[in-house]
């Protein structure tokens, strides 16, 4: 019954995209140009402000932390510092790399940067904080990185270590600020201190509606850097940007987020990947697939294969079945909440002796809590769950009110 009422959720939402126009009911891939709704004049970002924060540089020695999303229009931030004479010490990368081409969890080792031969110092793996004598050289350091918009996605991880370093080691931080594609809702449970790791390293729910700018002024004023420190900490803010912008993204955040669908879809999906179901790893539709060799036959199949961005993706060479979520029409992906009911319904529909949750109790990392993994066991319905969120979530709205820079969605 259970898989009957999937498939026919599916087909409802199939056929509303084949009654109108495609390209208004699915998401393009990200090779877009940034799109404003309802302003007259185009959304900039805070690195294409230059005239707001060039001048700060003039004579100082500047460290980045950047990856394949900083740039200026086609130009990346590292390139148009070296053309304006600015001295770059050294280049931070976060999980991915400095290009962004690096697998999900994957080492990122100590470089130079081989078109400018600056040294490029990982901060992921072992280590994720910036050491004294990585900012040694540096009168100031650049944060500008695209971010997606939930709590386990790690480039805020990265921020907090960054921030931590900089009020340690007395050195300024400055923030290009980025709009935030999935910054037009607030939803899912607020992490607990117990589950406090590098994918969830704050009091937040999954999905927190703030850019990295706003983000790290919630950090800094909330104290919640290791010992109450502050950093001194400048955000150059987006122009013509609120919280209910439509911002499509012309370069990937990640090598498995190719597409807005995938954005969209994410703060959903990545729950999955404490599972035993795959997120589409490994294919071209990462985080627009999911499936399972465990789950039924549901009319659609794929086979995850190594690949750039996926060198061993869960299930490899094996049959998954499952669904393509790349064709559901934006109204239900851009829905402004967590679909808890699809996840349910997929935990339903699996039938293996497997079990379904990941014995290293990763969900629970994700979510943020063991409540959420007890909830869907117990066979909680959708609405009981949320329900069990709102008192949380209506505090960080509180909180998180005193830290926005731009309109809310609210």
């Amino acid at each position: 019954m259970r898989m009957l009422l999937f498939n026919l959720m599916l087909a409802g939402l199939l056929n509303t995209a084949a009654c109108k126009n495609s390209d208004s009911v699915t998401v393009s891939a990200i090779d877009t140009v940034h799109t404003d709704t309802h302003n007259d004049d185009a959304i900039l970002t805070g690195a294409e402000q230059t005239e707001l924060w060039m001048p700060m540089l003039k004579g100082k020695e500047v460290a980045l932390v950047v990856n394949q999303t900083s740039v200026i229009g086609k130009k990346h931030l590292v390139d148009t510092l070296i053309a304006a004479g600015v001295h770059i010490s050294t280049i931070f990368a976060p999980e991915h790399g400095f290009r962004g081409t690096e697998d999900a969890g994957a080492t990122i080792l100590n470089a130079k940067d081989t078109a400018t031969g600056i040294p490029v110092l990982s901060l992921y793996g072992n280590k994720k904080k910036p050491l004294p004598q990585d900012l040694a050289d540096a009168d100031i350091i650049i944060f500008d990185i695209q971010d997606i918009g939930a709590r386990f996605y790690t480039y805020i991880s990265t921020l907090h270590y960054v921030m931590e370093s900089c009020a340690e080691n007395k050195k300024k931080l400055l923030i290009l600020d980025r709009p935030n594609p999935n910054g037009y809702y607030v939803d899912g449970p607020v992490l607990e201190k117990a589950y406090t790791s590098f994918v969830g390293m704050h009091q937040i729910p999954i999905v927190h509606g703030m850019t990295i700018g706003e983000y790290a002024r919630m950090v800094n004023g909330e104290h919640w850097l290791t010992n109450g420190v502050q950093c001194e900490l400048q955000v150059i803010p987006c122009a013509n940007y609120d919280h209910t912008d439509i911002y499509n993204l012309d370069i990937p955040t990640s090598p498995n987020m190719r597409t807005m669908q995938a954005i969209y879809l994410y703060p959903t999906l990545c729950l999955f990947e404490g599972t035993n179901v795959s997120v589409g790893r490994g294919t071209d539709k990462p985080f627009e697939y999911i499936g399972s060799p465990y789950l039924p036959p549901t009319g659609f199949s794929f086979v995850p294969k190594s690949g750039s961005g996926a060198k061993t993706p869960p299930f490899m060479g094996q049959t998954c079945n499952g669904y393509d979520l790349s064709k559901w029409p934006v109204d239900s992906v851009r829905s402004g909440k967590i679909n808890l009911a699809f996840f349910l319904e997929v935990y339903h529909n699996y039938a293996s002796s497997t079990p379904f949750f990941l014995e290293n109790n990763f969900f629970n990392k994700l979510a943020g809590n063991a409540e959420l993994m007890q909830q869907i066991k117990a066979g909680l319905s959708e609405e009981e769950i949320r329900l069990s969120w709102q008192d949380d979530i209506s505090a960080f709205k509180q909180v998180r009110k005193k830290y926005l820079l731009y309109p809310d969605f609210e």
